[in-house]
């Protein structure tokens, strides 16, 4: 004998009507919404208005929220494809001829070239160990009538790879410059260092090494949550996290980001100590200069990444080279220039 069955109008399916089971719309979840429906519909039930707008309206919002995490992860991905080097390092000097002198006298570079913009009351110097469009170098900065800046705590130094550290050293002390640190191995290491300081009282770092393509190899900033930092300078910026290294004994840790091997490029040195998580930045160190092939991309990545945009991206006043500006999670600036537009400008 063949079974008939019959929807039983029992109180618990009739309370799906009332929302007796289920949440309040403004609580209601995906999953309970695609199947409330349908269940309804099966036992030849009208879903409530009220029910379809609220399936309808979590559907559009998963659906959009879906193409938003598509997207950031197509802008993300594009980071890491994007031709990026670091360019220059930017800060402030109080006396430019007297800089100028010292770091070609001493350190062995090279004037690169110079402007002056007297409508802006600045003038600029460029110096390195080759050319700006191969290596990473120094924009000095003078503004007329400063002769003294406030280096703060948060600025650590620039690091400068030479073949021997002791006879530069000698050469530094013979033209009158200031050693901090004498000639050897660093703590818990075996590569030789020496410390000294610009008549600014900018600290470089001389780090004992073979032949290399980019002696001007380091900035040191500290920063206060280092995983943070790691992060956001991995996603943002697109850099790769080359070594990190704790020191307990002197409560430190460092991680060294960028977009070639220590040896053979410029890299940002991020320094830990332990439990301090703020320092005074001063109005001397300014900013470090990457290239990128898109700016207007970059600044919507460094958004994504929780980063702050200062200076929307677009180009600059009076010149074509397109820029943006913006801090990272402990306030320190970069400025991403266009590729092509800094090439030209160096023409």
């Amino acid at each position: 004998m063949a079974l008939s069955f019959r929807p039983s109008f029992s109180p618990s399916i009739r309370s799906l009507t009332r929302f007796s089971h289920f949440p309040s719309s403004s609580t209601l979840s995906l999953s309970h919404l695609t199947t409330v429906v349908p269940q309804l519909q099966l036992f030849g039930l009208a879903a409530p208005k009220q029910l379809k707008r609220e399936t309808k309206r979590t559907l559009v919002g998963t659906t959009r929220t879906q193409a938003t995490s598509a997207t950031q992860e197509n802008v993300l991905e594009w980071v890491k494809n994007d031709n990026r080097r670091m360019l220059h390092v930017v800060y402030r000097v109080g006396d430019l001829d007297r800089t100028i002198k010292f770091y070609t006298e001493c350190l062995g570079m090279k004037l690169l070239r110079k402007r002056d913009i007297p409508e802006e009351r600045y003038t600029n110097a460029f110096l390195g160990y080759g050319p700006e469009d191969s290596h990473f170098v120094i924009e000095l900065t003078y503004n007329y009538g400063v002769d003294k800046y406030d280096i703060g705590t948060g600025f650590g130094h620039f690091g400068i790879a030479v073949e021997d550290v002791a006879k530069t050293v000698d050469l530094i002390k013979a033209k009158g410059g200031k050693v901090t640190r004498e000639p050897g191995p660093v703590k818990g290491g075996k590569t030789v260092i020496a410390f000294i300081e610009d008549p600014d009282g900018y600290k470089f770092e001389l780090l004992e090494r073979g032949p290399t393509p980019e002696p001007l190899c380091q900035v040191m900033l500290r920063v206060g949550d280092l995983e943070r930092s790691i992060r956001f300078y991995e996603k943002a910026f697109g850099m790769e996290l080359l070594r990190k290294r704790d020191n307990p004994e002197y409560k430190y840790t460092i991680a060294m980001m960028g977009y070639g091997p220590e040896d053979k490029s410029a890299v940002l040195e991020l320094t830990y100590n332990y439990n301090v998580t703020e320092y005074d930045k001063g109005n001397a160190y300014a900013q470090i200069a990457i290239g990128t092939d898109d700016v207007y991309k970059t600044a919507e990545a460094v958004k994504l990444c929780g980063g702050k945009i200062t200076r929307e991206p677009g180009p600059l006043p009076g010149i074509s080279t397109k820029i943006t500006a913006c801090l990272d999670p402990d306030g320190w600036k970069t400025v991403f220039v266009d590729n092509v537009d800094f090439l030209k400008e160096l023409e």
